[in-house]
């Protein structure tokens, strides 16, 4: 096979990174920003996660080694991960979803409300946002589920790149080892890290649309850092 050493001299085929976003969410239905608030998967989500793994094992049918599965810290990736069949993963902190601050639990037009003017995440940022904003609430879910939101100061953009950084830094010894990597995380820090993984301007992320409980891989070619497939 072409990723084990051959004669011992050849150094092993890298290995692939597999980027998995967690299944839906109330907030994903309804377009509130969905950060750092520990939300559950709603039934659809547990049903997407299951899926997920049917066509993530369908794709690599060798399945990741052990030690190559990382999972965000936050609720929703790490049930995604368990019942997509990566039960045993790893938590790695590194993917946790971006903290949108005074955004958080908050949609896109209620934040142009607040503010008095149209507001995007991509164009303005969390820093953009007054200190007025900044909460401590309890917001219900539609199944009745109560949850703890905080508005507060949050993250830059190139902040969470610095993160996706240092995750990415993670495992690649792992990829160069031959072995394939999953990450099950969130929308924007996932799109975030592949900005980082190309080498590209984390602004560049807001083109990239990842979905719900849909994977994407990156990989090695030709010596440059790729976009193998995405949002499948």
């Amino acid at each position: 096979m072409t990723d084990k050493i051959v004669g011992g001299n050849e150094a092993p085929k890298p290995g692939r990174l597999v980027l998995l976003r967690h299944g839906q969410t109330a907030w994903s239905v309804s377009g509130q920003h969905t950060g750092r608030t520990d939300i559950p998967l709603t039934a659809a989500g547990e049903h997407q996660a299951i899926e997920a793994g049917i066509r993530l094992r369908e794709a690599f049918p060798d399945g990741f080694a052990e030690g190559c599965v990382f999972a965000s810290p936050l609720r929703r990736a790490r049930q995604t991960a368990a019942l997509a069949g990566y039960g045993s993963h790893q938590v790695l902190p590194f993917i946790a979803e971006w903290d949108y601050g005074r955004a958080e639990g908050r949609t896109r037009a209620t934040v142009g409300e607040l503010l008095g003017r149209t507001w995007d995440l991509w164009r303005d940022g969390t820093e953009s946002l007054p200190p007025s904003m900044d909460a401590d609430r309890v917001e219900t879910l539609p199944d009745g589920t109560q949850v703890p939101v905080h508005n507060g100061k949050g993250e830059t953009l190139d902040e969470v790149a610095s993160r996706t950084r240092l995750a990415i830094r993670e495992v690649v010894p792992l990829i160069e080892a031959g072995h394939d990597v999953l990450l099950v995380a969130h929308a924007h820090v996932l799109r975030i890290l592949t900005t980082q993984w190309l080498g590209v301007d984390p602004s560049a992320a807001r083109l990239l649309r990842l979905d719900t409980a849909r994977y994407s891989v990156l990989s090695r070619y030709k010596g440059d850092n790729v976009i193998e497939q995405w949002n499948i």
